[in-house]
């Protein structure tokens, strides 16, 4: 195993993105900060960082979460205004 120097982070993600994120990371049994790591590798490698069955799983979480973004929203993505109680 190689050592490494974690360091804490405040990533802002799109909200139903994160709980397919969490929903993994559950069914695999890590956390997300392995899991975000994890698929930050194998993409600086040009790798597919899951297996087909994982896949499915995503894709029923998706569904689940009512998640409907792909790769290509990535860099069209706007922040909703906050929204106000009355």
């Amino acid at each position: 195993m190689k050592q490494i120097h974690r360091v804490q982070t405040g990533l802002r993600l799109e909200k139903r993105l994160l709980k397919v994120l969490k929903g993994l990371a559950e069914h695999l049994d890590m956390s997300v900060a392995d899991l975000v790591e994890g698929m930050a590798l194998h993409a600086f490698e040009g790798k597919a960082p899951f297996s087909a069955g994982t896949l499915g799983k995503i894709d029923q979480l998706k569904v689940v979460y009512e998640l409907d973004l792909t790769a290509a929203d990535s860099h069209r993505l706007s922040e909703a205004p906050p929204a106000h109680d009355p």
